[in-house]
């Protein structure tokens, strides 16, 4: 098996008749033609032409996250109206025009094939399925109850895949704006204002100080450009690396984030919601609670509330009551722990947790909506203010242009 699986694999597209004599087609991907034809026999097609596809045209791609949210869903839909599992890794296989997708598909059908659990199978590809989703893989097979487990792994995937893209789309208006002003502020500098200084040379008087500035500034743009350039971009992949590899970088960035206005409401409800809604996944597969937090601790999103639900775990694993563990962290509303607290002591904590996080869903896709109204006539102000700016630096000289004559 190993040696099949290091085998590189290629796209094939395929046509043949089926058991009924009806005529079909598809595409899959495997080692070789052979290999092409004898699994379409094995499912009862007679292939009548195999051809692979021209590596040329071929798009590699990568296997996003949403990708990973379609295929739980695809999974649990065809686990839950009976297909056989090997046969629905090859339906959705077939069915993705990603050759990545299509790849990791076939790998994972080919370990099943050779015996391997599903959980086993999913765990050889960690970049693509971390702990979370493996440990309640593997619990639904231990219960004996994957298709039901498939099911709200594929919620919990969508929800959260969710939840992930507002919060994108809540960033996205900030840095256009900024990219936006940085752009037009550079195009006038750099174009703009050097026409407006060569005119005001022959005035023969002193220009005013916001204008000498403003043609000051142009001057530093366009002899020092490529080296705020090279720093800023320095600066910015230095950033990244040092909040990707050093922990206390990665902490400070995101208890800021938190305190931003508007921005920061949004990031801790979304790190709440994440919480609940995995927290209710886990709990409702039978998983223990503090195993539960485990996982949970990494799917907040967030490195403070990561380290808040650890703190959580030990605490939960000495004895002490969930609702207290969270109200010690200072980081849960009133509402939330009221809530966890109803859901401990009626014995839904799965239930209520996900009351939880549909609230909070709902809060951030306002949020979200809020922000981006106020940010158009934000974007408009910021940009008046610039390019006016600029504007009546540039006529200034020109008004006192009756004076100098």
């Amino acid at each position: 098996m190993a040696q099949t699986a290091a085998l590189k694999q290629f796209p094939f597209n395929w046509e043949g008749t089926d058991r009924a004599g009806k005529k079909v087609k598809g595409k899959t991907v495997a080692t070789s033609e052979s290999a092409v034809r004898t699994e379409l026999r094995r499912q009862g097609v007679v292939p009548t032409r195999v051809r692979k596809q021209s590596q040329l045209f071929v798009k590699k791609g990568k296997v996003s996250p949403q990708d990973i949210a379609v295929f739980s869903r695809q999974l649990a839909t065809m686990m839950t109206a009976g297909i056989p599992m090997v046969q629905a890794f090859d339906i959705i296989g077939a069915g993705h025009d990603n050759p990545a997708v299509q790849k990791l598909v076939l790998a994972i059908k080919s370990d099943i094939e050779g015996g391997t659990a599903l959980a086993n199978a999913l765990a050889k590809h960690p970049m693509h399925f971390d702990d979370l989703f493996v440990n309640l893989v593997a619990a639904g097979e231990q219960a004996g109850a994957l298709e039901t487990l498939l099911d709200k792994i594929a919620t919990y995937k969508e929800k959260t895949e969710a939840i992930k893209k507002k919060i994108k789309k809540a960033l996205f208006y900030p840095a256009a704006v900024v990219v936006v002003a940085i752009v037009v502020t550079a195009i006038l500098m750099i174009f703009v204002i050097p026409e407006f200084e060569s005119l005001f040379q022959g005035f023969g008087a002193d220009l005013p100080a916001f204008t000498r500035m403003v043609i000051d500034i142009s001057n530093f743009v366009r002899t020092s450009g490529w080296a705020i350039v090279f720093v800023t971009v320095g600066a910015v992949v230095g950033f990244l690396h040092a909040k990707k590899r050093y922990r206390g970088v990665q902490h400070f960035v995101d208890r800021v984030a938190l305190k931003i206005p508007v921005i920061g409401v949004i990031l801790n409800k979304s790190a709440i919601a994440r919480y609940a809604r995995t927290l209710a996944t886990t709990f409702a597969a039978g998983v223990p609670l503090v195993e539960a937090l485990e996982s949970v601790s990494g799917a907040c999103g967030n490195v403070v509330y990561e380290g808040a639900v650890l703190k959580m775990r030990d605490e939960v694993a000495t004895g002490q009551r969930l609702q207290r563990a969270m109200e010690n962290t200072a980081l849960f509303p009133n509402m939330v722990v009221q809530m966890i607290a109803v859901g401990e002591e009626s014995g839904s904590l799965d239930e209520m947790s996900s009351k939880v996080a549909d609230f909070y869903e709902e809060e951030v896709d306002n949020a979200v909506d809020s922000m981006s109204s106020l940010l158009e006539p934000l974007i408009m102000s910021i940009l008046g203010v610039l390019v006016g700016g600029l504007v009546i630096a540039m006529y200034l000289p020109i008004f006192k242009m009756g004076q100098v004559v």
